[in-house]
């Protein structure tokens, strides 16, 4: 009886606000014809943005659709982000209340999360000049180094010929052990790990992470639905909170309990949980351990599946296209004197691998859609009226993707990058987002690509487990991954052999 009435008070609410409630909005951009209470979500299949970017090309690039009962504003051309994200970059500089962002971005006050305001210009000055600065980063390169070089050790084998093995878990495990030396001085895969219990339980984390990483709650759209008690995933992500905070509450613990015992590291040596504590020290209201274990949350997740799904596309588009190998490793081999590993100061030096990178990122970005934006006051794009409380979802797929920007779009061609310096063309190519809620990981994520693609490339020879090309196609998830993970067959090159045997 009780459903019923809330079923009732919902539809009551729809009737009075569609037909005695004067229409306050005119002018609203196009959009397909919706569905009561539903709107346009019959319309969706995975992946999203391809189901995004067939509707923009049929009603325009300024789309207006309705997620259930919320508004959404999806753009797909660098006009209308530019309209969105530097016009009116303030406006959109807000993110919707969405399930994640209520359970794991702790009520809206994370850097990810957090609307626009004091507490997120907080945040975001922590993240740009203590945590992510380029003194900081290059602080860390022996890190990254000395991953990279185990990876390529454990990719070597025994013998030199051909071993085939399974890319994704061997990058994916590349990264976590990166950031999470960066973050607590513990690698939790591979060799060397010494609390095995430990890393058991932080594999178990992210395991569980990435089963819900991709998932949709469908409450964010549809209220009645949170409301007569159909919760679907929220009780999954609740009890991912609660292990993911104790466990990350107990590193922060154990660095705390190392700076009172009088151990406290050098500043060069320092992890991110000892310099957050150090903040903490002169400001401790301010950075509290919930502040804290916020900020490492959303390293750890921004800063692993989106390199790891790079760098697996990257190496699934090199198998497709061996010449592009071949031309890498000649620039490698040219510009690098032989007998030692590629290191980051090395990459630099490397255009073309430059340009492998920006195209893979160009065809796979690895957040096809951005992280979402909500406008906070009405505002024009691109002539149309948009609301308040709209969603904004920008289509950086469709836009990189678009034939009327990019000659011959779906081909893999690193060339049409000669000359170009950085990861950003306006807004034609912007995998890393922009304006104010740009990632400010960009930098550590091109170093982690930048210097393992290149190691790869040094370091062996490829080719595909068979005859068949590699399987392109794109699995469900916010960070674009494959459908299949990438199998692979390598052999130490003869120039690397011996340095490889040195590690």
């Amino acid at each position: 009886m009780e459903i019923l009435l809330y079923f009732l008070l919902f539809i009551s609410s729809i009737l009075v606000i569609k037909f005695l409630v004067p229409k306050r909005y005119k002018n609203l951009p196009p959009g397909p014809p919706s569905l009561p209470l539903i709107g346009h979500l019959h319309l969706f299949k995975k992946p999203l943005h391809r189901t995004l970017a067939k509707l923009s090309d049929k009603y325009g690039h300024v789309l207006y659709l309705q997620f259930g009962a919320r508004p959404v504003l999806v753009v797909s051309s660098p006009s209308a982000v530019e309209d969105c994200l530097a016009k009116n970059d303030i406006i959109f500089a807000n993110r919707p209340h969405l399930l994640m962002g209520k359970i794991l971005g702790h009520d809206y006050t994370t850097l990810l999360w957090a609307p626009y305001g004091p507490n997120w210009r907080n945040l975001r000055k922590i993240s740009s000049i203590e945590l992510l600065s380029a003194n900081r980063l290059q602080s860390y390169s022996d890190i990254r180094h000395a991953e990279v070089k185990s990876m390529v050790q454990r990719l070597s084998g025994q013998g030199h010929e051909y071993r085939t093995v399974e890319m994704k878990t061997m990058i994916f495990e590349l990264t976590l052990n990166v950031m999470m030396t960066m973050i607590a001085g513990k690698r939790y895969f591979g060799g060397q790990v010494e609390e095995l219990e430990q890393a058991k339980r932080f594999q178990e984390i992210v395991q569980v992470t990435l089963s819900i990483s991709g998932a949709s709650n469908i409450g964010d759209f549809l209220p009645i639905l949170s409301w007569i008690g159909v919760k679907g995933i929220e009780k999954k992500v609740w009890n991912l909170k609660e292990k993911r905070d104790k466990f990350l509450q107990e590193l922060i613990e154990e660095h705390r309990i190392s700076r009172n015992g009088g151990t406290q590291t050098k500043e060069k040596n320092a992890t991110l949980i000892d310099v957050l504590l150090s903040l903490q020290e002169t400001e401790p209201e301010y950075y509290t351990d919930e502040m804290i274990l916020g900020i490492i949350w959303v390293l750890l997740a921004a800063g692993t599946d989106t390199s790891a799904v790079t760098m697996e596309w990257a190496m699934s588009l090199l198998l497709n296209n061996p010449q592009v190998i071949k031309k890498a490793q000649a620039e490698i081999d040219n510009t690098l004197e032989q007998g030692r590993l590629i290191n980051e100061s090395d990459v630099n030096k490397l255009p073309y691998l430059h340009s492998i990178i920006n195209e893979t990122l160009r065809i796979y970005p690895a957040g096809p859609l951005l992280v979402p934006h909500e406008s906070s006051e009405e505002c024009i794009v691109g002539g149309y009226n948009v609301p308040s409380g709209t969603m904004l979802l920008v289509n950086v797929w469709a836009i990189q993707q678009d034939p009327n920007i990019w000659v011959e779009p779906t081909k893999f061609k690193p060339e049409r990058f000669d000359g170009f310096e950085g990861t950003r063309d306006g807004f034609k190519l912007m995998p890393f987002g922009s304006g104010r809620r740009g990632c400010p990981g960009e930098g550590l994520a091109m170093r982690v690509v930048g210097l393992a693609l290149g190691a790869l490339i040094q370091c062996f020879d490829w080719e595909r487990v068979g005859e068949e090309m590699i399987d392109m196609s794109e699995g469900p998830g916010l960070t674009l991954p494959k459908v299949h993970p990438l199998k692979a067959k390598c052999r130490p090159r003869s120039t690397a052999l011996n340095f490889i045997s040195q590690f």
